[in-house]
């Protein structure tokens, strides 16, 4: 499944899209055909304009303030993804970019708040050490904010949410906080909201409005990362939701 995952998404859709033409022949109109997809598709996907439009239709609302948490009892910030040997805090790993924006936002509404923290990331390849590791330290040291649950179990957002959740029921939490970055944080609130608890979505890092004119339209890898980001999200909300269509099928 998780190679299926990769393979519908850029750029290797869009390769193997070019392969298919050029085995059938681009002097054959089907195989011409397929050759030009697979190369219009990716440079489009990599333009300001198609990245901003693919992650705006999945952004929620961001928080009026840290006012809004209303009765939450705890904030939950997700892993999203570590660098492998960083060299600059002296930790082995640490946290990619996509973690230090949620981190950040996480310290901001706790100082805010004074809500405990949670923190949420495994070993997805069986590394020396848990992300939530690597994000408590980042909290500790870096932002000087504590943290009170250290979840480093899970591999992805379904487990992030069954861990968390059993996690916090020791304590009685039931309503939480919840922060990702916005394109990822509408799944994310569903998984939470499907082991019980009460989720505020507090989504950061929105997508940015396309430079104005032709600068809108040219093509970078910034944005065709930002578009197969977007698109694996898209992903996960499909299948997600034929999940649940073939679960009521079967009841």
């Amino acid at each position: 499944m998780e190679i299926l995952k990769y393979l519908l998404l850029p750029p290797v859709i869009n390769a193997l899209l070019v392969l298919a033409g050029l085995l059938l022949g681009t002097r054959r109109i089907l195989g011409g055909l397929l050759v030009a997809l697979g190369l219009i598709s990716l440079l489009a996907l990599a333009t300001p304009w198609a990245s901003h439009a693919l992650r705006q239709g999945l952004e929620p609302e961001p928080l009026p303030g840290p006012g809004s948490l209303g009765r939450a009892q705890a904030i939950v910030i997700l892993g999203g993804g570590r660098d492998y040997r960083a060299p600059e805090f002296g930790w082995g790993d640490a946290p990619a970019n996509a973690t230090w924006r949620r981190l950040a936002y996480g310290a901001h509404l706790h100082r805010e708040s004074g809500l405990p923290i949670l923190v949420s990331g495994g070993r997805v390849h069986d590394e020396h050490s848990a992300e939530a590791s690597l994000m408590a330290a980042a909290l500790r040291e870096v932002f000087g904010v504590p943290v009170r649950w250290l979840e480093g179990e899970s591999r992805n957002t379904a487990e992030n949410a069954r861990l968390s959740a059993a996690m916090l029921a020791h304590d009685d939490i039931e309503r939480i906080a919840l922060v990702s970055q916005a394109w990822h944080l509408p799944r994310a609130s569903a998984e939470f909201e499907d082991t019980g608890l009460t989720v505020i979505p507090a989504p950061t890092e929105f997508a940015s409005a396309p430079p104005p004119g032709l600068h809108g339209w040219l093509p970078r890898a910034y944005h065709l990362h930002q578009s197969t980001r977007a698109l694996h999200e898209w992903l996960g909300r499909a299948t997600r939701s034929l999940g649940s269509r073939l679960a009521d099928l079967t009841r």
